[in-house]
C-alpha cells in the first residue's frame, strides 16, 4: 500500500512538474511577445515623430499631419494596454491626444517651397517625402485612411518630391552657368525638363518651370554659337598673323 501511494505521489509530481514547467514557457512566451510588441510600437512611434519634425519647414497639409498624429496614438494606445502602470506612455498618450484634437485641418499649411540649403539637408528632406509617403501607403493599407485622402495627400508628396528634384538640378545649373560651364549647365537644365515633361497632369509650378527651362537652353544655346564664333575668329586672326609673318620681307641688317 505504501508503495503504492509513493508511485502515485512521484506520478503526481512528476505531472505537476510538467504543468509547472510547461505554464512557465507559456508565461515567458507571453513575456516575449509583449516585449516584442511595445519595441514594434515604440518604432511606430519613434520613426512617425522623427518624420513630423522633419516636416516642420515643409508644405504639408494639416489633414497629413492629423494622419501622423493619430499613427502614434493608436502606437501609444496598444503600448499603453501592454503596460497600463507606466506614467510615461499615458502622458505622452495624453498630450498626443490634445494636439490631435487642437488641429484644425481646414485651412492648409501654406508654408513656401523652399529648397534646402545643403546637399545634405536635400538628401534629408527628400528622404523625408519618401516616409511620409511610405507611413500614408501604410495607414491606407490598415484602413485608416480613405481612398480619396489618400489619393490627395500622396500627389501633394509626390509633387513635393518633384519639386525637390527640379529646384536641386535648377540651383546647380545656375551654378554651371556663373562659372562658365555652360555644357554642364545644359545638362542639368535637360533633366530638370526630362522630369517635368514626364509629369501626365502639369500645373502651374510644371508649367512655368519648363517655360523658364527652355528660355536657359536657348540662351545656353546662342553663348556657345558666339563662343564658337569667337574662337572662330580668333582662330583666322591667328593663322593671318602667321601667314604675315611668312611672307613678310626680310629685313636687312
Amino acid at each position: 500500500m505504501t508503495f503504492i501511494i509513493i508511485i502515485v505521489l512521484i506520478v503526481v509530481l512528476v505531472v505537476l512538474a510538467i504543468v509547472v514547467n510547461a505554464y512557465q514557457q507559456y508565461k515567458a512566451k507571453i513575456d516575449a511577445e509583449r516585449r516584442a510588441e511595445v519595441a514594434k510600437q515604440r518604432t511606430i512611434i519613434d520613426e512617425t515623430e522623427n518624420v513630423l519634425m522633419a516636416t516642420s519647414q515643409m508644405p504639408i497639409s494639416q489633414g497629413l499631419i492629423k494622419i501622423l498624429l493619430k499613427r502614434i496614438q493608436r502606437a501609444l494606445q496598444v503600448t499603453h494596454e501592454l503596460n497600463p502602470n507606466s506614467p510615461d506612455i499615458k502622458q505622452h498618450l495624453e498630450d498626443i491626444s490634445a494636439r490631435i484634437k487642437s488641429i484644425d485641418i481646414e485651412p492648409d499649411n501654406n508654408n513656401q517651397f523652399a529648397l534646402p540649403e545643403t546637399d545634405k539637408m536635400i538628401i534629408q528632406y527628400i528622404q523625408a517625402v519618401k516616409k511620409l509617403r511610405v507611413m500614408l501607403r501604410s495607414e491606407r493599407s490598415k484602413g485608416k485612411v480613405d481612398g480619396s485622402t489618400y489619393l490627395e495627400q500622396d500627389k501633394i508628396l509626390e509633387r513635393l518630391q518633384l519639386k525637390v528634384n527640379v529646384e536641386t538640378l535648377i540651383r546647380r545649373g545656375r551654378g554651371a552657368q556663373q562659372t562658365n560651364m555652360l555644357g554642364s549647365a545644359r545638362q542639368y537644365y535637360e533633366k530638370a525638363i526630362a522630369a517635368l515633361e514626364a509629369q501626365t497632369q502639369p500645373d502651374e509650378f510644371v508649367q512655368s518651370r519648363l517655360e523658364w527651362l527652355n528660355q536657359q537652353l536657348k540662351d545656353i544655346q546662342e553663348n556657345l554659337k558666339n563662343a564658337n564664333a569667337q574662337d572662330r575668329a580668333k582662330r583666322r586672326e591667328e593663322e593671318r598673323d602667321e601667314l604675315d609673318e611668312l611672307f613678310a620681307p626680310k629685313k636687312k641688317w
